[in-house]
């Protein structure tokens, strides 16, 4: 029978199925829950950076000038974690789970909070999730200074904590090789592919922009299954890919292009936390048929360690697909 255990970030999981940061992790009855689903590991909701300035919110910063947008920060604020809610969600849960603890953090800067990540390792937190948000919107942004400040970020909370320390990013990055290269110089554990954003909307009644969030879709993993493919045979760290897996084929097309473990979310809202065991069960059977033992002995088989000039060989199927809708 083929053993699903694996290691990301150096900390051993049972099997590659984490619950990625969401409601469904926002307390210990529902992380109770996911463990026993048969979740190897539960990322925590987020604590966002705005709940260590409460009192500023980036006004001193001219990020947030507007009295509405101030109120609605400040609303949002109290729904959320409180700082010392947060540290008590960790010990609860590292006390009534056996599975791994991964705390998370949404942030736009290295300002307020980077302290605070001691606090998240002594109160048991496996390891830490950085869930970086801060999308250019001005022209005096250039892309060196956006990647600049998740250097920073990384640097000063590696200062701070030996726990392991994952990023969740986008793919919006001119060069996502060079990018992730200078994560891992700087001591990069985990990478997370990829972070999915709210999204603009307009309303045509009411002549107003609005802003929506919708769930991934099948098929959105080829977009995580293609750097992980590549960035896989480049890195040191661990990749741990989401956006759209819905079955035990999703998960071991990723653990083959050299995920370490896969991050599930909207499927569980979707279908409900059954699906982990379903797709536990089925990546154990497909294993056994094909008689691999270890998710080691699959993990990377079909990255682009295979592939020469993997440029070339994008460019070329490229062409070869579109081709096929002359």
């Amino acid at each position: 029978m083929a053993n699903l255990q694996t290691t990301y970030m150096n900390i051993t999981l049972n099997n590659p199925i984490i619950v990625a940061s969401s409601g469904l992790t926002k307390n210990v009855a529902k992380i109770k829950a996911c463990a026993e689903a048969g979740a190897g590991a539960v990322v925590l909701k987020s604590l966002f950076e705005e709940a260590f300035q409460k009192d500023s919110f980036h006004i001193g910063d001219e990020k947030l000038t507007h009295p509405e947008m101030y109120e609605y920060l400040t609303s949002e604020l109290q729904l959320q974690y409180g700082i010392v809610d947060y540290l008590k969600l960790i010990k609860d849960a590292k006390r009534e789970v056996d599975i791994p603890i991964i705390a998370s953090i949404n942030c736009t800067s290295a300002k307020h909070w980077v302290d605070f990540s001691e606090k998240i390792e002594e109160a048991g937190a496996d390891a830490l999730e950085l869930n970086v948000f801060t999308p250019a919107t001005s022209i005096k942004e250039d892309s060196q200074a956006m990647e600049n400040v998740y250097y920073e970020i990384l640097d000063k909370v590696k200062e701070k904590i030996k726990i392991p320390v994952a990023m969740k990013i986008s793919n919006n990055f001119s060069s996502l090789p060079h990018f992730t290269n200078q994560l891992q110089i700087r001591g990069l554990d985990g990478l997370v592919l990829f972070n999915r954003f709210t999204m603009p909307d307009i309303d045509i009644k009411k002549m107003e922009l609005k802003t929506t969030f919708t769930f991934s879709q099948k098929n959105d993993y080829q977009l995580p299954l293609r750097w992980t493919a590549l960035l896989s045979d480049m890195a040191t760290y661990d990749i741990s890919a989401t956006t759209g897996i819905f079955s035990a084929e999703d998960v071991i097309k990723l653990i083959l292009s050299g995920a370490s473990t896969v991050q599930l979310a909207s499927v569980l809202y979707n279908k409900g936390l059954s699906v982990i065991g379903e797709i536990n069960a089925g990546l154990e059977k497909w294993m056994d048929e094909n008689n691999y033992k270890t998710i080691d002995e699959i993990k990377g088989k079909l990255s682009f360690k295979q592939i020469k000039s993997p440029k070339v060989y994008l460019r070329t199927q490229f062409m070869e697909k579109i081709r096929g809708f002359d």
